[in-house]
């Protein structure tokens, strides 16, 4: 970023939107040729997970291929700093939103205006309430949910109690993998949820209420989180238990995750593909800005992962 950008004659309003912009440039695909290529806005619920680095960085290189100009912006977990974001779109040269929301209930305001201003909107990993979006790029969560309830059941032999480690409350994410889970884990009458308690999807947290939860519930065999982050806290919080006394699901497929599925402390997760959910949120903006017809719905399918083929999937 240039020094410029802070100059101390600019008003408070002019720095306050050149930061914005000046974050967003560090991400900027630079592109050359006759045309303007289109500006893209990629508004993420954060950056301080490795599945949305990935996603990012998927996107990233399909702009690049296709001639886009993305701007990559971070919310850092706060609906009110992705409100603010996407508002910036409305006043400049965007021709399309991609949205990965940190409520999707309280984005449905911020897109419903942009839905005003013809400003197409793309929804990747997490869809928007209470507004209109040209597409929706995910993956199945409902069925990996039920595929993670199935891993699970197996490692623990069909019987015992679990914990559930639930991702930010009113994202779609976390609330179809834990219906899935639910909806599978009834498969099982020998197993018991014994309780069920939001992390937001973040490692450090889920430590501390892993640790919380086993004091209440001692005799758990096994936990599903419903994301990596989560269940690599709850390895944390589990030590010489994880593996092998209690089983902990996970769900993403991050290079950690997989690393601790190698390492035999986590059991199972269910893997997504990240760098392809940019990539198509990415086709699906420019399709949109270029008043071409997309997919309303695109899934992209998930997999299983165990300790009986990892190997496949460790990059």
């Amino acid at each position: 970023m240039k020094s410029s950008v802070f100059q101390k004659s600019a008003t408070a309003t002019v720095i306050a939107a050149l930061v914005i912009a000046g974050v967003a440039g560090c991400n900027r695909v630079s592109t050359t040729g006759a045309d303007s290529p289109p500006k893209i806005m990629l508004a993420l619920s954060t950056l301080n997970n490795p599945f949305f680095i990935e996603l990012r960085d998927g996107a990233v290189a399909e702009a690049k291929k296709k001639n886009v100009n993305l701007i990559v912006v971070d919310a850092q977990n706060d609906s009110a700093n992705q409100a603010n974001q996407l508002a910036t779109a409305l006043s400049g040269s965007t021709k399309a939103v991609i949205v990965n929301p940190v409520d999707s209930d309280a984005t449905g305001a911020p897109v419903t205006a942009l839905n005003k201003a013809n400003i197409p909107v793309i929804a990747v990993d997490r869809t928007v309430n209470g507004a209109k979006v040209a597409s929706f790029i995910a993956s199945d969560n409902v069925a990996g949910g039920m595929q993670a309830a199935k891993n699970l059941a197996a490692s623990i032999g069909g019987k015992g109690s679990v914990l559930v480690l639930q991702g930010v409350a009113g994202t779609s994410a976390s609330r179809d993998r834990g219906k899935g889970f639910a909806e599978g884990i009834k498969a099982y009458p020998q197993i018991t949820v014994v309780a069920e308690q939001t992390a937001n999807f973040d490692r450090a947290t889920a430590l501390d209420v892993t640790t919380n939860l086993l004091q209440a519930h001692p005799g758990v065999t096994g936990i599903f989180a419903e994301n990596d982050e989560m269940a690599l806290g709850a390895i944390q919080a589990l030590g010489s238990r994880a593996g092998t006394s209690i089983m902990v699901a996970g769900f993403d497929g991050t290079d950690n995750g997989l690393a601790a599925i190698k390492a035999g402390t986590l059991t199972s997760t269910i893997a997504q593909q990240p760098g392809k959910l940019g990539a198509l949120a990415v086709d699906q903006a420019l399709a949109a800005a270029t008043g071409k017809k997309g997919s309303s719905i695109v899934a992209v399918p998930v997999v299983s992962v165990t300790k009986s083929n990892v190997g496949q999937y460790i990059k």
